[in-house]
């Protein structure tokens, strides 16, 4: 059975993940430096792991077995997901794929450049209700899939 795991820190779907998990009947683990809400569900878990860059990052990769579900917003995490053979969605439904993720990387070296550089201050757009809409359509579809690869092994 698949399982769901989120870098859940400053995750703005968490709601979203937990409704379609439990309609899917599918473990979710949160993983996080700080801040979670504890769950008595038993298809819920949370996570905390030491304060330090990429510590939740690891954990998740240690974890994740190939058709599993990963929720991230972080390229780097996406992209090591993949090679573990996880499905990757960022919080606006974009799911990240082989094909995509070179041009997500080399996107974010280029604005961390630009960044330190003074030519761009780096702020993020505010999460719309539209945003919201497009991962629950999306991750319900990845969920969908998930299950069925499962199905057919």
């Amino acid at each position: 059975m698949p399982e769901i795991y989120v870098d859940a820190d400053a995750c703005p779907v968490k709601d979203e993940v937990l409704r379609v998990a439990g309609r899917h009947g599918v473990v979710t683990i949160f993983v996080a430096n700080f801040g979670l809400r504890p769950s008595r569900d038993p298809m819920i878990r949370n996570v905390m792991v030491p304060q330090g860059a990429d510590a939740a990052d690891d954990w998740i990769v240690s974890h994740i077995a190939a058709g599993d579900l990963v929720v991230t917003s972080d390229i780097p995490l996406a992209g090591r997901a993949l090679q573990q053979g996880a499905i990757v969605l960022g919080p606006t439904g974009r799911p990240f794929t082989a094909q995509s993720i070179g041009m997500a990387l080399a996107m974010r070296e280029l604005n961390q450049h630009l960044r330190e550089t003074g030519e761009s201050r780096g702020f993020n757009a505010g999460f719309s209700a539209k945003e919201r809409q497009a991962f629950l359509q999306a991750f319900d579809e990845a969920v969908q899939r998930a299950l069925r690869g499962q199905a057919s092994r």
